[in-house]
């Protein structure tokens, strides 16, 4: 019999709450209809100079609204309209020269794009670097009101998440889902709608337990840090971290500050420490990379773990997050974020412990004003205690998602969705209807 294990991320940005549970539920198949109403390239984003993979690289339409990011690998899939046969696709990477890609001189695959390395320093702009990195800080938070969207925006946006023990595909789950963002400066929360989902489960690689990731897409819109600054930096925790200048970069050919932060010793309390990007000419958050700072292994375990049985330990190893914003017409909007947690499982009848990762990714790919400012119904809304798994559909269709750009699955990942796709073919030719 599988255990029940209750993980809950409290009060902390990103995963709301992971659930050891044991519910298992048959997928069900949904013929889609393949409109090819758009092209599709495919191809990967790497450095120029040792042609190592640019890992979250932006690729955006120019003069449309329509972006997508590369994965892990540096590898991208970007859905172009049919309509659209001239312009360039803009390609942006932290740290390099922006690349301006002639739409007509994409393949259809095996597109390679090199970067340059864009290493400036503030001397040689002329450009005096303040002497308080804290109080550039509280300055970039104060200004979201006139660096960021401040009228309400419907964004479309591809979400996943992966649950894998050591390095095998337990759980995978995508959506597409429609964002109901609200302006920065509002106190209204956004909200959620899912469009369109499919998963795969094997519980029968997690021993004795059954995993599921509760929370969905709200694991990464929190970690809109603009948005919902009281995760990471409110009133009350700022005072409690140390913030120093770190050596200045590029993004989007803009000059960066780079402010490293990390709690004072003299505090117990676990709590964050990551990098902030700031654009030096409008004090503009534009991406943060940050983690949990985990030293106390009791401590860690306290803040997530909420119920389990008398005789296993759990408790997270590693919990990080990221943050990318993306520019239009001087203002700044939420592009993408991720969030992943790593945790050990002990039992105490058991020799080896088991090590689980979560990782949850959502990138706008496209957006358009909200001018009426609707929302979607009651029941249309996503709840934050969803656990997208049980609510998506499986992997019968190939062409499932259709016009809707994605991230490119790794490769990994990939192979999963074949093996799934596979086991399809021959549960139909064996006249049989059991679905992975």
């Amino acid at each position: 019999m599988k255990k029940k294990i209750i993980i809950s991320m409290q009060k902390w940005a990103g995963l709301n709450a992971i659930l050891f549970i044991i519910v298992l539920a048959p997928l069900a198949i949904l013929a889609q209809e393949n409109q090819e109403a758009f092209h599709t390239f495919r191809g990967e984003v790497v450095d120029s100079d040792n042609n190592r993979p640019l890992v979250f690289a932006t690729l955006s339409v120019e003069d449309t609204n329509i972006s997508t990011i590369t994965n892990t690998e540096g590898s991208f899939q970007l859905k172009v309209p049919k309509e659209i046969t001239s312009g360039h696709v803009i390609v942006s990477f932290l740290g390099y020269q922006t690349k301006r890609v002639p739409l007509d001189q994409l393949k259809r695959k095996n597109n390679k794009i090199a970067l340059d390395v864009s290493v400036t320093q503030l001397s040689e702009v002329g450009v005096e670097i303040p002497k308080n990195a804290a109080a550039l800080v509280r300055q970039t938070l104060a200004r979201k009101g006139e660096n960021y969207y401040n009228d309400p925006m419907l964004m479309t946006a591809f979400y996943r998440e992966t649950i894998k023990r050591r390095r095998r595909n337990v759980s995978l789950s995508e959506a597409v889902v429609n964002i109901y963002k609200s302006p920065y400066n509002s106190e209204r929360r956004d909200a959620v709608e899912l469009f369109k989902a499919r998963k795969s489960t094997d519980y029968s690689r997690l021993d004795t337990i059954a995993l599921k990731l509760q929370g969905g897409p709200f694991n990464t819109l929190y970690v809109d840090i603009m948005k919902y600054p009281e995760y990471i930096f409110d009133n009350e925790s700022f005072e409690n971290y140390k913030f120093s200048f770190d050596r200045s970069t590029l993004i989007n050919d803009r000059l960066i500050y780079v402010i490293d932060f990390k709690q004072h010793e003299t505090i117990l309390e676990p709590l964050y420490q990551g990098k902030l990007f700031i654009d030096i000419e409008n004090k503009t958050l534009t991406s943060a990379i940050y983690s949990l700072n985990i030293t106390d292994r009791e401590r860690a375990a306290r803040l997530f773990v909420r119920r389990k049985p008398p005789k296993v330990d759990v408790w997270p190893t590693e919990v990080s997050y990221r943050v990318d914003y993306r520019e239009k017409d001087g203002k700044w909007y939420y592009g993408y974020s991720n969030a992943a947690l790593t945790f050990k499982v002990d039992w105490e009848d058991k020799l080896f412990n088991s090590v689980y990762s979560m990782t949850a990714e959502m990138a706008v790919t496209d957006w358009e004003p909200n001018v009426s400012g609707e929302l979607p119904k009651n029941r249309n809304r996503l709840k934050k205690s969803i656990i997208l798994s049980d609510e998506a559909i499986g992997f019968s269709d190939p062409d499932f998602w259709g016009e809707y750009n994605i991230i490119e699955p790794e490769k990994s990942i990939e192979s999963a969705i074949k093996k799934i796709q596979r086991q399809l073919k021959r549960a139909r030719r064996n006249g049989g209807n059991s679905i992975p």
